[in-house]
């Protein structure tokens, strides 16, 4: 058996980021599709030279709390996903420098999102100046030791799945640099 795609028979735009597919199904059905056509994003797994994580702590109004994230933003329009990733830590923490790896890609949620995720490791970023955070943004910026993020990660205290699987894809670049997580 061969999967089929599906059709696209009507398209609707009611707000900026929400697209309104109808859809006929190869056996003849027709579904609705609500579609988020975001920008693509960039995180950032942000390592010190003292082998911190570098993490954030901020509000989230559809969790209704204020949670621990890795850096992590928008793409700007004609933005390479290297130059947004560094862009995105300086901006939420003030951290920049380091050794830059691109580690992954993945799609938040291929079911009704058209972006992507590029997932990188900054490892041995310095502090280098006042963090710039947007507008609506209220952060704090911690340094965790390694093994107690992925600690965290594990016990659920980080709820943003997309970071946890940045920090997934790093796993075996911190081993390769003597971290045992």
């Amino acid at each position: 058996m061969r999967i089929q795609t599906w059709k696209t028979v009507r398209s609707e735009r009611p707000y900026k980021y929400l697209r309104v597919d109808e859809c006929v199904l190869p056996n003849g059905r027709i579904i609705q599709k609500l579609i988020h056509e975001y920008d693509p994003w960039a995180t950032v797994v942000a390592v010190t030279t003292t082998s911190e994580l570098v993490m954030i702590r901020q509000y989230r109004h559809a969790a209704a709390e204020v949670i621990w994230e890795i850096p992590a933003g928008v793409i700007e329009s004609g933005e390479d996903p290297l130059t947004g990733a560094a862009r995105e830590l300086l901006e939420e923490t003030g951290y920049s420098g380091g050794e830059w790896t691109k580690i992954g890609e993945i799609s938040p949620n291929p079911d009704n999102h058209t972006n992507r995720l590029h997932i990188f490791l900054a490892y041995g970023v310095q502090f280098s100046g006042s963090a710039n955070p947007e507008p609506e943004e209220e952060l704090e910026v911690h340094l965790i030791p390694i093994d107690q993020a992925y600690k965290m990660a594990r016990n659920s205290e980080l709820l943003q799945s997309m970071q946890v699987s940045a920090l997934f894809f790093a796993i075996p670049h911190l081993q390769a640099r003597g971290h045992s997580l």
